[in-house]
């Protein structure tokens, strides 16, 4: 390839299904969100999903994906509007833009959404439908939903002020990591259901529910944002109609034959979110938003135990509850949707938010993970290391324990003495062996039931066991290699 061809500049597509702009090389090409096959960029106006950058305030985000346009200088950046200094831009899009901008008579950062001028020239009724929602959003204050403190006009630029979120959109999360384990899939739908069932019982819909409108705290805590704002998108398809309400991958049947948005079709929206954090994909991956509509209507949501064979039945029911073709036959509104969220999570945490929880304010470790399991690195004194895992037992998901465990050093005959001996002397877990890569090991142990296990617990267990699987390790080898 020629250094030319290598420095051409990638080609803008849009996929209608996803309501999102991405650039490709001009290659055939998919959609990195849905699967399905993109269209050329032809109409810089359809794209309007506001897609927020993650939290380090200026490094890129794979899932903002803005047009061309949008790379151009801004204007705005470095300027004074009404009591807001504007200091960079989060994400963009059709509507408008959405900044980090500093409140000079408050003395806090916010994030600022400002509207784009073509807006009301696109949809003349657009800007009393975003004042009038905004300020129905503002009186909304839930934990799971981002706070709407103003909505502001001054020469002719109108904005809308909100809660910063130091933190990362649901789609990133999707992005980095895919699929979610099934707890904490089921953990964070059901805290986005409390926050929409908050809109609801205030009696606003979102109409545009998806990853891109729902952002994570540090500490893994969604937050709802863009309630009732969601954007008509002007499609060619006459089968679909002259325009549609919200993003069609995560639009209810009864949106494409006309029918109002409803709190059902929020909890379909809702359905959709919970399908792709449990399997990593959308229930219906299509060619043109026609076939979308023909597969919404008609076909069976795909089995997700057949996609996902270690989902729990009953997470696997109550998405496709969720996600139930008839309004009649979901629940009725978001209050019924977090009602059976909960009730199928019982008491159970998923382990990332009683990991973030337990280590908030501790610092030396790190974890990453790998389908259910987690593998936390410690830094301990003297510059060593130990790992430790956490993972979920194999059993049904009532009897389900927490396993902790972490590698002191391969069990060696002459090591057998000493380790009975330290063995006696631990107060907390045990040591054992068992075969890890196919070779026999003392490892240190310890367990919690799944279902009562906290935070505390966590963090004792595994700074414990840390600790003392060291100790074994250097006590029988002297060295520092887990």
């Amino acid at each position: 390839m020629s250094d030319q061809a290598a420095e051409e500049p990638s080609a803008p597509r849009y996929c209608a299904r996803c309501n999102v702009t991405y650039h490709t090389p001009l290659a055939p090409a998919v959609c990195p969100r849905c699967g399905g096959p993109p269209e050329l960029f032809h109409n810089p106006q359809l794209s309007e999903t506001i897609l927020l950058r993650d939290s380090n305030l200026g490094g890129s985000d794979p899932g903002n994906v803005a047009s061309a346009r949008d790379r151009r200088p801004d204007q705005l950046i470095g300027k004074q509007l009404h009591v807001y200094r504007i200091e960079l831009l989060l994400g963009s899009g059709g509507m408008g833009r959405v900044y980090l901008a500093h409140h000079d008579d408050l003395h806090r950062k916010c994030a600022l959404k400002v509207l784009s001028p073509r807006t009301a020239e696109i949809d003349g009724e657009y800007i009393e439908r975003f004042q009038h929602e905004g300020r129905a959003a503002a009186s909304l204050i839930h934990p799971n939903v981002v706070t709407v403190h103003a909505v502001g006009e001054q020469d002719g630029c109108h904005f809308l002020e909100m809660e910063f979120v130091v933190g990362r959109s649901l789609q990133q999360l999707i992005i980095d990591e895919g699929q979610l384990t099934p707890e904490r899939a089921t953990a964070l739908t059901a805290h986005i259901a409390s926050g929409l069932a908050a809109a609801h019982r205030s009696g606003i819909v979102h109409r545009d529910l998806k990853p891109d409108n729902v952002l994570l705290t540090q500490h893994g805590v969604p937050k709802i944002v863009d309630f009732g704002l969601a954007k008509r998108i002007v499609v060619e398809d006459a089968s679909i109609g002259e325009r549609v309400v919200g993003t069609p991958n995560f639009m209810a049947p009864e949106l494409f034959q006309d029918q109002p948005a409803s709190p059902a079709s929020d909890v379909y929206a809702l359905g959709v979110c919970y399908f792709i954090l449990l399997t990593g994909r959308f229930p219906f991956v299509t060619l043109s938003l026609s076939q979308l509509k023909q597969m919404v209507a008609s076909d069976p949501i795909p089995d997700i135990r057949k996609l996902c064979p270690e989902i729990p039945l009953e997470m696997a029911e109550c998405a496709n509850v969720l996600l139930a073709r008839s309004p009649a036959n979901r629940p009725g509104d978001a209050t019924d949707a977090s009602q059976l969220l909960h009730a199928v999570l019982g008491q159970v945490r998923d382990i990332e938010s009683l990991l973030k929880e337990a280590f908030a304010h501790t610092s030396g470790i790190e974890w990453t993970r790998c389908g259910s399991r987690y593998r936390l690195r410690l830094s301990l004194p003297e510059g060593r290391h130990q790992t430790v895992f956490v993972e979920p037992s194999d059993h049904p998901t009532r009897d389900r324990l927490l396993l902790f465990y972490s590698v002191c050093c391969t069990a060696q005959n002459e090591y057998y003495e000493e380790a009975l001996r330290l063995n006696s002397e631990i107060p907390h877990g045990g040591l054992a062996i068992r075969n890890i890569d196919g070779q026999p090991k003392f490892v240190m142990v310890d367990t919690y039931p799944r279902s009562t296990v906290d935070a505390e617990d966590v963090r004792r267990s595994v700074l414990e066991l840390g600790q003392r699987a060291d100790q074994v390790e250097q006590a029988l080898t002297g060295r520092d290699v887990n």
